[in-house]
């Protein structure tokens, strides 16, 4: 019995199938389509994804790339997370104006503020192009010859494609390269902000809770699509119009109880089901815990500064939100892999694998793919953990050696392209810049820089000889006090000047010239080899994928989440995270007061919303008990890119907004466990409250259509 539940978590068989699963829309109809309709749902395949007439898929959006909202209106309105929102809302806050602080209303289309370089991409058709794709491949030796020559097919295809002037063609790979679908989509540039709560109710908990049930967070923000006044996709103008979409989302009144159908639609950005144990037990022992500890010790110089400065907290609050976001997922990931024995039920898989490439006779084309797991995985080690040092310390977590970086590949330009391509380069990276030192503290980097070079020069397997044995502290000394890196006026003077002046000034700068030996030794000794290492495991990976696609033709397999859109369905469900410990689905306004603490960082609570509940002032948004819910969980198999996505009822309408996983579950990631892997949704009906009671902006209420589909 233990090995047959094993195998049913692993492939997603049949009778655990309800219970996880990133499906595509457009392949939907069959089994997909009759598992939804036994576990209550009302629509039909068509009514999810067609491209003949208007359907769900019309109203759900990829958010600027890294998130989902869902049109809710028939004038574009989009209902996304505050903390998909947070950056925009960051960047229009100051002192005076403090958004996060405060929250946005706009009273007027007038009012709604536009927001450079941010996208919303709707989604057109889906097609298999996959033949197209592997055209030519199979003839071909090496590795490097087959990707090469799959990337001429894409680009040939993508260029070719039928679509209007106005959308863009894009080829994803999925099943680790066994197939390829050529989205049309159509982006939006004009994207406005209408409305946010107070980070007090959108970011209510802020990093304490987050990855964490029983959840009172607000977590949503709206903006509007304007297109031209045609209703295509224009850059921002004054006389844009609201979008008129295809579809948009009834809210229902109704709410949710324990067992109803949850079906979440939007763009989950990355899984890794399929990986082998060797794989897994690598992200558990080696590259998890050193990404943990360089965030783990960012936060707390970061954290230091902002609880005393509140110009500082404005600069990085949407800094520290994003780095603390996966720090605190890689701590639970580790955790639920080890609690869930995830690398035992993958070697145990293993197992049978290899008995199945027996019995059918297979030893020839997958005979050797676990022993060269094994081999591979052991060889890109200390290539793997050195690289994510690099990543961590110089790309994402200390700004000057970040901003350095960018000055490297300007240089790498001039070397490649020549004076006018470093010319636009450098240009671009000044105005960028602006917006770089308005959110930067050199005190603040400064002792980040301390504390993560030294973690660098210590922990990491292959660095330069200038960091072995260092004094790190006066390193920092020297970087912080002589580098002209860590001011605008002091860059600008660096970059003033043809190639020649400004790359002579730059190798004289003392941060930029530790930038450049980090990136180059990086380029020279661990790069090429993790490469190398890495394309052979992709291509382990795609026959291993191969293989089990065709060893286990009775099972199920929904392809890794690449930020596509996908529908993971499923139902409000509590869970038991531990012996006697068990949690309800449902959380109300009454957990915000016995949360409450009057002026913390991240538990405070508007006095508005305080005189609300104390006179129960909910309005038509209470349950049926008179109670306010706030979030719910349900068994909707979700992960990063979810954030902002729909939680659909039965009848197509919103009952929710997905923004989080249960901290017990971040590891669905890699293994799912049906048994304690939960979303977490914000109640559509305290988003109302909030937009109507608390912000009295009940004039964006008229736009929405709100109904009562199980009366």
């Amino acid at each position: 019995m233990k090995f047959f539940r094993i195998l049913l978590i692993l492939l997603a068989l049949p009778a655990f199938s309800q219970q996880g699963g990133m499906w595509i829309p457009s392949l939907l109809k069959g089994m997909n389509e009759t598992e939804m309709k036994s576990l209550g749902m009302k629509l039909s395949a068509d009514e999810i994804y067609s491209v003949n007439q208007s359907s769900l898929k019309d109203a759900i959006v990829h958010f600027d790339g890294g998130c989902t909202s869902e049109i809710i209106s028939a004038k574009g309105l989009m209902l996304t997370n505050h903390h998909c929102g947070y950056d925009a809302i960051q960047s229009h806050s100051t002192v005076e104006h403090d958004y996060l602080q405060d929250g946005f209303w706009a009273k007027n289309n007038a009012a709604e503020l536009p927001n450079p370089g941010m996208t919303a991409t709707l989604i057109v058709s889906i097609n298999d192009v996959t033949n197209g794709v592997l055209e030519g491949v199979s003839a071909l030796k090496t590795e490097a010859e087959k990707q090469k020559k799959i990337q001429e097919n894409i680009a040939k295809i993508q260029a070719s494609f039928s679509k209007e002037k106005w959308q863009e063609n894009r080829i994803k790979v999925f099943y680790e390269g066994n197939q390829y679908l050529l989205f049309v989509t159509e982006t939006f540039k004009d994207i406005r902000l209408v409305g946010a709560p107070p980070s007090s109710i959108g970011k209510f908990g802020s990093d304490t809770d987050n990855w964490v049930w029983p959840r009172h967070t607000g977590d949503f923000s709206l903006f509007r699509i304007y297109a031209n006044k045609d209703n295509k996709p224009a850059e921002y103008a004054a006389d844009n119009i609201p979008y008129t979409p295809k579809h948009f989302l009834p809210i229902s009144l109704d709410g949710i109880s324990e067992n109803d159908f949850t079906l979440v639609f939007g763009f989950p950005g990355r899984t890794q089901e399929y990986l082998p144990s060797h794989a897994v037990e690598q992200i558990v022992t080696t590259l998890n815990p050193a990404k943990i500890e360089i965030r783990d010790a960012a936060l707390k110089v970061q954290d230091g500064f902002m609880r005393k400065d509140k110009a500082i907290k404005i600069q990085y609050a949407s800094k520290y939100a994003s780095v603390a976001n996966y720090w605190k997922k890689w701590i639970g990931e580790s955790k639920g892999l080890k609690k869930s024995n995830a690398i035992a039920l993958k070697q145990n898989f293993e197992q049978q694998f290899s008995q199945k490439v027996i019995e059918q006779g297979k030893q020839a084309e997958y005979g050797q793919l676990l022993a060269d797991f094994d081999k591979n995985y052991k060889a890109i080690n200390d290539y793997a953990l050195a690289r994510d040092y690099f990543v961590e310390v110089v790309l994402r977590n200390t700004e000057l050696l970040s901003l350095g970086f960018k000055i490297y590949q300007l240089e790498q330009v001039y070397k490649s392209k020549g004076e006018q391509a470093f010319t636009d380069r450098k240009n671009n990276l000044i105005k960028d810049s602006e917006g770089f030192y308005k959110d930067f503290s050199a005190a603040v980097d400064e002792k980040v820089f301390e504390q993560l070079i030294a973690l660098y020069g210590t922990k990491s397997p292959l660095i330069p000889e200038m960091l072995k044995n260092s004094d790190y502290k006066d390193l920092t000394t020297e970087i912080y006090s002589k580098s002209k890196l860590t001011s605008l006026n002091g860059l600008s003077k660096l970059l003033e000047g043809d190639s020649k002046t400004v790359l002579k000034k730059l190798q004289k700068d003392k941060g930029y010239a530790l930038v450049k030996e980090l990136a180059e030794y990086f380029y020279k000794n661990v790069s090429p080899k993790y490469d190398e290492i890495n394309l052979q495991l992709v291509a382990l990976q795609r026959n291993y994928m191969k293989a089990q696609l065709e060893l286990f033709p009775n099972a199920r397999f929904f392809p890794d989440a690449n930020s596509t859109l996908r529908v993971t369905y499923g139902k409000v469900k509590g869970y038991q995270p531990s012996d006697a410990v068990y949690y309800e689905p449902v959380t109300h306004l009454d957990g915000i007061l016995e949360k409450y603490i009057p002026g913390d960082y991240e538990f405070d609570v508007p006095a508005k919303l305080l005189e609300l509940e104390k006179n129960k002032d909910y309005g038509i948004y209470a349950d049926a008990n008179g109670k306010m819910p706030v979030c719910f969980i349900g068994t909707n198999h979700t992960t990063g890119g979810n954030s902002g996505s729909p939680a659909i009822d039965a009848y197509g309408n919103l009952i929710g907004l997905n923004f989080d996983r249960v901290w017990e579950g971040t590891m669905s990631d890699i293994n799912y466990d049906p048994e304690i892997c939960r979303n977490i949704m914000v109640d559509a009906r305290y988003v109302l409250f909030i937009i109507d009671k608390f912000a009295g902006a009940g004039h964006l209420l008229q736009e929405m259509k709100l109904v009562h589909p199980k009366k």
